[in-house]
């Protein structure tokens, strides 16, 4: 049974000396169910949050949050362009254990109602470059986390087998992962300070009247660690509108070397959120848990086609990832059973949102301006957690699969675009008008080859 708001605003006081409550409200929009949430007002008119743990895994992530959210010191805090949530701290509330943060300002967005173009998009990109831009001496210090290149790799190799050892994993996604893990390639990578569990509602916006929603404080740092900067990118896919743009601005905001395989690990790490359900539930031996993996599972595999087992491993030309497929998946039957996957990464409601058509470019600031927003001091997560190279080809410059024409899963639509290919076809028309004719056949044909060149590159860039 859930605690009321005032029940848990009295907790406040144990965890903050000297705190006089005056004034208590919900914390509720969106919630999972693993915290009971309140806001507390106090004498100063500040406020603060109170979560309580419903059950022992919950308890664990606050003690995480809370361990992560004290190693970020002054001068790390300093280094970022927003707030940061600080402990305020800590207490039991009944059974259950609590931790009290200060309340951050700003409205959120979802995933899928994130636009293009300058504003949200862009400042999460340049958000997540920040995060990834701390120095690791930040996590070492606090004992936490810290993977290179080979250690992420070992961990997935280790999660692959796990998930396949349950026997529930199907043939063509199990071989295309092992494919993933053992292309060297995938793995040169500079590894960098993470969030993990980092999702369209950690970002947390005030709107500027010339740029647009700005980032002004990042939640969910229960996740902090030293690993692999695509963790926090896998996300992406359930914001196909922006993240075009988020990775261009997080691209030219960072300050590490060049990634080739930063989308398709993100591709990679966003597919594997379902195995990790899937060993969950074995290890608890929750027979429930482990249907509803292997559906979703089963889902990804139909979804994909016959010469698609190597899309992980392949430059995808954006992060077009397990989310993204599922959309387009034939249907499949759930379990009666309410146990939708909760991960730090993704929220259920975010696995079966709606494929919508591609808006065209003249709407995108209407629609930056219209995007619907969850008001702050109503959410549990206050702190809380393509075209594939062929087999005998291995090119990080393969075109995404076009998973346009296959149908939709639980209430999704089948629905074909090809404005994206109308669009590159355009603006390369656009690009080179019309030129006279030249006597010169050398001329023509070094002609005729830049803009086959240029098509091809556009195409490949709009997917």
């Amino acid at each position: 049974m859930a605690r009321s708001p005032f029940t848990l605003v009295a907790a406040v006081t144990a965890a903050v000396p000297g705190a006089e409550v005056t004034g208590a409200r919900a914390l509720t929009a969106d919630g999972d169910g693993r915290f009971d949430s309140a806001i507390a007002t106090l004498a100063d008119g500040s406020e603060l949050v109170i979560r309580v743990a419903a059950d022992d895994a919950a308890a664990v992530e606050l003690a995480e949050e809370a361990l992560a959210l004290r190693a970020l010191t002054a001068g790390a805090r300093e280094i970022l362009p927003f707030r940061v949530p600080t402990a305020m701290g800590e207490t039991r509330v009944g059974e259950g254990r609590a931790l009290v943060t200060d309340l951050m300002p700003g409205f959120q967005v979802e995933a899928a109602h994130l636009p293009a173009g300058r504003g949200a998009a862009v400042s999460i990109g340049q958000a997540i470059a920040a995060v990834h831009a701390l120095p690791p001496s930040v996590v070492r210090a606090a004992g936490l986390s810290v993977r290179d290149a080979a250690a992420v790799r070992a961990e997935t190799d280790q999660l692959v087998d796990r998930a396949s050892a349950t026997g529930r994993v199907p043939a063509r996604l199990s071989g295309r992962w092992r494919d993933a893990v053992a292309d060297d390639n995938l793995w040169r990578f500079e590894s960098a300070v993470t969030l993990g569990g980092i999702q369209a509602l950690s970002f947390l916006f005030e709107d500027d009247p010339h740029d647009g929603p700005q980032v002004v404080a990042v939640l969910g740092w229960r996740g902090l660690a030293v690993g692999d900067p695509a963790e926090d990118l896998g996300w992406l896919s359930g914001a196909p509108d922006a993240a075009p743009d988020v990775l261009a601005a997080y691209t030219a905001a960072s300050q590490r070397a060049a990634d080739e395989a930063l989308q398709a690990r993100a591709r990679l790490h966003a597919e594997l959120e379902f195995a990790r359900w899937l060993v969950h539930g074995d290890e608890l031996r929750r027979p429930d848990i482990v249907d509803d993996a292997a559906a979703l599972l089963e889902s990804l595999s139909s979804g994909l086609r016959g010469d698609d087992l190597r899309v992980a491993v392949a430059y995808t030309g954006g992060v077009d990832s397990a989310l993204d497929v599922l959309d387009r998946v034939p249907a499949t039957a759930s379990s009666d059973i309410d146990t939708s996957m909760q991960t730090d990464a993704y929220r259920p409601e975010d696995l079966w949102r709606e494929a919508e058509p591609d808006e065209p470019d003249h709407a995108r600031e209407s629609a930056q301006a219209a995007a619907p927003v969850v008001p702050r001091g109503e959410d549990d997560a206050q702190g809380g957690a393509g075209a594939p190279a062929a087999p005998v080809r291995s090119s990080w410059e393969e075109p995404t699969q076009d998973l346009t024409d296959v149908a939709g899963v639980r209430g999704s639509t089948r629905h074909a675009d090809d404005a994206d290919d109308a669009e590159s076809t355009d603006a390369d028309a656009a690009a080179h008008p019309g030129q006279s004719a030249s006597t010169d056949a050398d001329s023509d044909e070094a002609q005729r080859a830049a803009r086959a060149a240029l098509q091809r590159w556009t195409r490949s860039d709009s997917e």
